[in-house]
């Protein structure tokens, strides 16, 4: 690779709205997402909420002259709705499922059934290698109360451990997705301090599209007035990040946002606007690459961000282990019922009524015992995560008492460090 290298990395982002059945206009908008995307002609496309195959299939096809590489990750029971197409080959392709994702009763919102994931793509672009991440994180339905932020947190984390993992051997790393996480939220400000990941939007040199970068605004006709009522500009929850690794700077040259509707036609792609990004990737010394630069007050902020992280999961063990109780007494009760309607039926007296009333109490111990495993099931998922901030905490901490001459290379620096072994 030349010293003088450099690259240019066009790439587009967007929430497809892509419901069957449910979602307006949607044919007509996968049209039209189709002939944007052949008349632009981005290195990568990163798209979410593709829940169909078919619109991946339509997709595919009426994309292939242009993006002659794609993928659709496939999940849960609907599918994780993540999709993309690349002009360039796909070297690897992977994805990863989150642990936690919603709860299945809650069938209004449905995210349970979807299979939320983060997919992988890995590309080798005039020999530098680049991870392209696309992810689409449980929904904020609630901003008030929201009883998904503990999933929301945990997804963050697994996010990010998922990145540090996988990303040892990359040169440049790209993310791109609907994170439902404000740019202040506990779940975005995780993902950033663990991963080193920088904002397109904090970054970009020349930004044109909607006030503060917003990827929801009250402009487009899709989206539900009521929800964006407390925000008069509108919500940032879709995001374009990225990193070099050291020897590598990068920067994002432009970004841009749709503004309520389709550039070309005026009628809006999607509830979501679009993100379009140029990167630009360069050699650059290491002590000019300022992902390699973490003193102690960005370590600081780390481990205020993973306490936050910490106590946020621990409000929802102790939710999860209720429900678990809850759930456990609802077996107990309908068990007793059981019992207690058998005798009867065994003495004859009001055996119709006995086996009437049977029925709903086979159906509260299997209900409730559903219940139970579930929520076990959570409280072990967020334990894990909450035991994996702790054991990063520690590390922490043992790196702040032995001084600032004498401390490794630890937490960021010792995920770029991990790619100098593998070498």
């Amino acid at each position: 690779m030349k010293p003088n290298f450099s690259l240019r990395l066009r790439v587009f982002n967007l929430n497809c709205w892509g419901i069957p059945y449910l979602s307006k206009h949607l044919a007509d908008r996968m049209k039209r997402l189709g002939d944007f995307l052949n008349v632009e002609s981005f290195d990568l496309a990163l798209l979410e909420e593709v829940w169909s195959e078919q619109d991946f299939q339509y997709l595919r096809q009426k994309l292939l002259p242009t993006y002659p590489a794609a993928h659709y990750f496939r999940s849960g029971i609907i599918g994780s709705g993540l999709c993309v197409f690349s002009k360039h080959p796909i070297q690897e392709v992977t994805q990863h499922v989150y642990t936690l994702n919603g709860y299945p009763y809650m069938l209004q919102h449905g995210d349970w059934f979807c299979g939320k994931a983060v997919g992988l793509l890995v590309l080798h672009l005039s020999g530098l290698v680049l991870n392209a991440y696309v992810t689409h994180l449980h929904a904020e339905y609630n901003r008030q109360k929201d009883i998904y932020l503990a999933h929301r947190v945990a997804q963050a984390w697994e996010l990010a451990h998922f990145i540090q993992h996988t990303s040892k051997k990359a040169d440049v790393v790209l993310l791109c997705g609907d994170l439902n996480l404000h740019p202040k939220d506990l779940g975005c400000r995780l993902l950033k301090e663990w991963t080193g990941l920088r904002d397109a939007y904090l970054e970009t040199r020349d930004f044109k599209g909607s006030e503060e970068g917003c990827t929801m605004v009250p402009e487009n006709c899709y989206v539900n007035q009521q929800e964006l009522e407390p925000f008069p500009c509108g919500i940032r929850i879709d995001y374009v990040l990225f990193k070099a690794v050291s020897g590598f700077y990068i920067s994002c040259k432009t970004l841009k946002t749709t503004m309520g509707h389709d550039p070309h036609s005026g009628a809006p792609l999607s509830d979501h606007e679009a993100l379009m990004a140029t990167l630009c990737v360069r050699h650059s010394p290491p002590q000019h690459n300022p992902t390699s630069s973490h003193g102690p007050a960005e370590r600081s902020s780390l481990v205020t961000v993973l306490k936050e992280a910490w106590a946020e999961l621990d409000l929802g063990v102790a939710q999860a282990h209720w429900w678990t109780s809850f759930a456990g007494y609802m077996i107990g009760l309908g068990l007793f019922l059981l019992v207690v309607l058998c005798a009867l039926a065994a003495g004859g007296g009001v055996r119709e009524a006995a086996i009437l009333l049977g029925t709903p109490s086979v159906g509260l111990v299997l209900g409730a015992g559903a219940g139970y495993l579930f929520h076990m099931q959570e409280a072990k998922g967020l334990c894990r995560a909450q035991a994996e901030l702790q054991h990063v905490l520690g590390r922490v901490r043992e790196s702040q008492n032995e001084g600032p001459e004498s401390q490794p290379a630890l937490l960021l620096e010792q995920q770029e460090a991990y790619r100098g072994e593998d070498q």
